[in-house]
């Protein structure tokens, strides 16, 4: 079978104008909320050194990693040997030195520590690029996709993961995305404290990762799961009337801390959850939070705090997710730096408003006006027209060639141009300018000023 020259790799897409308008709308939508927090904008580079990345996601993270390879002649330093043995783990670290970034936040830890002469702690940053994960492509899952992460570092006050939460709500209010959201909450601390009451405190990994999929495969494959790692059935059977704890948010807080008597990291992560709550409990927040003792989320650098936001009436995972994190600086040698982020997944978010058609209607219009070309004397007349309009911050064309009136009406109306400006020999005597409403095909004079005045 011939090799399709003009495929590109599974889980990656291009995006068409009308496709970069709607996702531009999302981006500027979420710069102007972060700047309206104060953070500030960085940029990293798309590929880091694998040393930079690898240990930092656990085991199946490492696995999902995009592997460079060396440039020149990667196998020159590869004994036969080595090759026969087909040992894919020694032979990427000797033939490959660099990879795609995984997500935003270890990149961010690096640059921190890399730059921290010439930055102001708390440092509030915000990041909006690609990342890269080798994972199987499946609906809501791609293999590139964009990261709009929000990250403050150098504080462990509560009042920033507050802010993360403020940020959220503001995010899908109506006056932004219009989103109906949940925001579940946890701290990793708990999960770490009930691991240390069932008896399982070596296998805190094990267990975040299964209690992680529960929403997905359900309480007895997690409970499977649990069991081919490793973890006892006594410990499972003392995990259960944890996992099912019900009730409001603070009927679970004061179970948690009856349960957590004998656990100091446990209790720790209770109050900070109640904190947390407090501070919430006197804020004008739309959004519901809701305190979730299953809630995991795999990554192995966050410590305290985790959020996980899902959209209600969609049928797509979460759509934003982050949490704190300790000493993630201190992997590059810059100890004792707590930071706490949220990433927003721009490429879900845009489903979610494609499903529930929230996109503003004007998002797929760039151009808001388009000059006819009837000639070479009115395209030199129209060009001085344009050029004014440009001044006033609108949006204009005048179509390049000249060519029958009805394909430039034509291109207009595919392109969703919602005003035609005509303007002929008697336009050009009386100073005006005939302007077609396409959408009703309507056509009045106007001067030059009016129409700006319109478009204004």
């Amino acid at each position: 079978m011939a090799e399709n020259k003009t495929s590109i790799p599974k889980g990656t897409r291009d995006f068409s104008p009308a496709e970069m308008v709607r996702r531009n709308y999302i981006f500027d939508t979420l710069k102007r909320v972060f700047q309206r927090y104060g953070y500030l904008p960085i940029e990293t580079p798309a590929m880091e050194t694998l040393s930079t990345l690898l240990g930092k996601y656990g085991e199946e993270g490492d696995k999902l990693l995009f592997r460079i390879l060396n440039t020149g002649n990667f196998l020159s330093e590869v004994t036969h040997e080595e090759l026969a043995l087909r040992n894919a783990g020694s032979l990427s670290a000797r033939i490959s030195g660099k990879g795609l970034r995984y997500d935003l936040t270890v990149p961010f830890a690096r640059y921190v520590v890399q730059h921290r002469n010439d930055i102001t702690f708390p440092f509030k940053r915000y990041q909006m690029q690609p990342v890269w994960r080798a994972d199987r492509p499946q609906k809501g899952r791609y293999r590139e996709f964009y990261q709009c992460d929000v990250d403050v570092i150098g504080s462990n006050s509560l009042l920033n993961e507050v802010e993360i939460i403020r940020i959220i709500d503001d995010v899908f209010s109506d006056k932004n995305f219009g989103i109906p959201v949940l925001i579940k909450l946890n701290n990793r601390k708990i999960l770490s404290g009930i691991a240390e009451i069932i008896g399982e405190a070596d296998k805190i990994t094990d267990i975040t990762i299964a209690m992680d999929k529960l929403d997905k495969i359900g309480l007895d494959k997690v409970n499977e799961e649990l069991e081919q790692k490793g973890v006892s059935k006594d410990a499972i059977g003392k995990l259960q009337p944890i996992i099912n704890l019900k009730g409001l948010k603070e009927e679970k807080i004061g179970r948690l801390k009856e349960i957590f008597q004998n656990s100091e990291i446990g209790l720790q992560g209770v109050l900070e959850i109640e904190k947390v709550f407090v501070y919430l409990n006197d804020l004008d927040i739309k959004t519901e939070v809701e305190f979730d003792i299953t809630l995991a989320r795999g990554l192995n650098y966050y410590t305290g705090a985790i959020f996980e936001v899902k959209a209600k009436n969609a049928e797509i995972g979460s759509i934003s997710g982050g949490g704190r994190y300790d000493d993630l600086t201190g992997i590059f040698g810059l100890n004792d730096v707590s930071g706490v982020g949220i990433s927003f997944g721009a490429d879900r978010i845009y489903d979610v408003l494609s499903q529930l058609g929230k996109f503003p209607d004007d998002t797929g219009t760039t151009t808001k006006i388009m000059f006819v070309n009837f000639g070479e004397k009115e395209e030199k007349y129209c060009l001085r027209l344009l050029e004014q309009i440009h001044h006033a911050g609108i949006n204009a064309e005048l179509y390049p060639d000249i060519i029958k009136v009805k394909k430039q009406l034509d291109y207009a109306n595919n392109r969703g141009i919602p005003f035609v400006a005509l303007v002929g020999e008697n336009e050009i005597k009386e100073q005006i300018v005939t302007l077609k409403v396409m959408a009703t095909g309507e056509q009045k004079k106007m001067s030059l000023g009016e129409i700006i005045a319109l478009l204004s």
